[in-house]
């Protein structure tokens, strides 16, 4: 008997005991929701309602008085302008993000390297082309690539080389502005991967070297399976901020010559600002929504099927 009541008091007391440390959860949960209420309206203020507008602007004539549903996806659909323009954002896109990691890469691994006392100094020096504003970076490559006064030419001048038309030919154009974006990308890879590396126990090199593992099996299987998570989040921000990217290729090329440099964001202003078709520049602009959504879930999808096997 004494049992039994000993046993509902106890099971009594664990009941009241969940009962109190769920409400102190809903509690925590409701005070953490209004603690973050605020940037929640932010999001959807500066995020969720220009995506809205922009998708209603899409679905409108170019005096944006008459509702012509995906009219305006049709005709682009048929403009061999905007395929180029799909190619060009894409090639831009990919080549610069993976010259990018791998620049990042190589870099963060010479700094890592460096003895403590004058990493500092390195790190602060090779982070200056990503804190320059990127369009005083693109002006001073524009000087340098100028078809009279190009510094570049100037120089190959000395080795015999003829002037190359930096930005007055399609390939060139192309090549110019991939590597401007590379020039400012890099030093964001190389301080993200440098702080991955800082991470990596010592003591996986050590058994790697005991094992008779050289530097490039010590890297390909300790440094990069260490780094791979970082490695994919990094490509993806640095992905979704290069298709996004407008001030290079507007301020070198202008998307010339010919439309040959356009990507997204400047022929979406050429068309919508300076070409008076607003819905139409709206259109190009939500066409970078699909593909980055599918690079977004290729990525971390495969992150999160490395981090269900661990």
């Amino acid at each position: 008997m004494v049992d039994t009541a000993l046993q509902a008091l106890r099971a009594g007391t664990a009941a009241r005991k969940r009962s109190g440390l769920r409400k102190a959860m809903q509690r925590k949960s409701t005070a953490a929701f209004l603690m973050t209420l605020p940037l929640i309206l932010l999001i959807v203020l500066l995020v969720a309602y220009p995506a809205a507008y922009s998708l209603h602007l899409a679905t409108l004539n170019k005096s944006m008085e008459r509702f012509v549903g995906l009219s305006n996806f049709t005709f682009l659909f048929k403009r061999e302008t905007f395929w180029m323009v799909v190619w060009q954002s894409c090639i831009f896109a990919v080549t610069a993000v993976v010259f990018k990691a791998l620049i990042g890469f190589v870099v963060a691994h010479f700094v890592h390297n460096i003895p403590a006392k004058g990493q500092r100094k390195w790190r602060g020096m090779l982070l200056v082309p990503w804190v320059i504003p990127p369009a005083m970076s693109c002006l001073a490559w524009l000087w340098l690539f100028d078809p009279t006064y190009s510094a570049f030419n100037w120089t190959l001048a000395l080795v015999g080389v003829g002037p190359v038309p930096w930005t007055g030919e399609a390939h060139w154009a192309r090549f110019s502005v991939i590597l401007i974006n590379i020039w400012i990308g890099a030093p964001f890879f190389m301080i993200m991967y440098l702080a991955a590396l800082k991470s990596v126990p010592e003591q996986l090199y050590e058994a790697a070297a005991i094992d008779g593992a050289n530097w490039w099996q010590r890297i390909w299987y300790v440094t990069l399976p260490m780094m791979r998570n970082i490695i994919a989040i990094t490509a993806l921000f640095s992905l979704i901020v290069t298709f996004a990217n407008f001030d290079i290729v507007r301020i070198i090329t202008a998307g010339g010559p010919i439309d040959k440099t356009h990507v997204f964001a400047t022929w979406s202003f050429w068309l919508g600002i300076q070409g008076g078709d607003i819905p139409l520049g709206a259109c190009v602009s939500l066409f970078m929504v699909p593909i980055l959504t599918f690079a977004a879930v290729f990525i971390l999808r495969d992150i999160n099927r490395r981090g269900s096997e661990v």
